[in-house]
């Protein structure tokens, strides 16, 4: 839930991204972190372990304005992919407003990616949130692999709330910030 700082006039937005391990949610961060100017962002942490580059979240905070006098700040993060790592998952989730489920595009990672959508909507529920009507946006991600699905294939097994979703090469950028607008504008609304 956003956290609203009367005293300060601020609003802070909580938006995590979420997917399976490697699939490319610290990418995403990163290339925002390297794209936008230090005089909006905050300090990006990143925690990296023998099994997965990101152990507890990447924190990047965003300005973007304010809303009805308030200064609007994002908070960015993402979550460990590898399965051990479920109840940090969850913990993360604590007091969230909006998640990007970053899809790994590749076919031998499709499971798991469906493991990965049915294990956030459980941990959701746990906060009362219902994934129907919570801020999500879908990331297909890597599309730049050879064997990457096509999208119609993951909008309809993977999609089936039908919310916005993108097309995206994190490491390149491509897809990375049309991604984050629309889960900023899905929030902001939502607020």
């Amino acid at each position: 839930m956003a956290l609203i700082k009367i005293a300060t006039r601020e609003i802070h937005c909580k938006i995590v991204y979420y997917g399976i391990g490697y699939c490319g949610k610290t990418t995403n961060l990163q290339y925002v972190f390297r794209s936008i100017p230090s005089s909006v962002r905050g300090k990006l942490f990143s925690i990296a372990t023998e099994t997965d580059r990101t152990l507890f979240f990447d924190f990047l905070p965003l300005n973007l304005g304010s809303v009805q006098g308030f200064e609007t700040r994002f908070h960015l993060y993402t979550v460990p992919g590898q399965s051990l790592y479920e109840g940090t998952r969850r913990a993360v989730l604590d007091g969230v407003d909006g998640v990007v489920f970053v899809v790994d595009s590749q076919a031998d990672k499709f499971e798991e990616n469906k493991q990965s959508l049915w294990e956030l909507e459980m941990n959701l529920r746990r906060f009362d949130k219902n994934l129907a009507t919570f801020p999500l946006v879908m990331q297909w991600n890597k599309r730049d692999m050879p064997n990457a699905l096509p999208v119609p294939l993951l909008e309809y097994h993977l999609n089936r709330f039908r919310v916005p979703s993108f097309e995206a090469v994190a490491s390149s950028g491509k897809g990375v910030f049309a991604t984050l607008r629309s889960i900023s504008k899905r929030v902001i609304a939502q607020l």
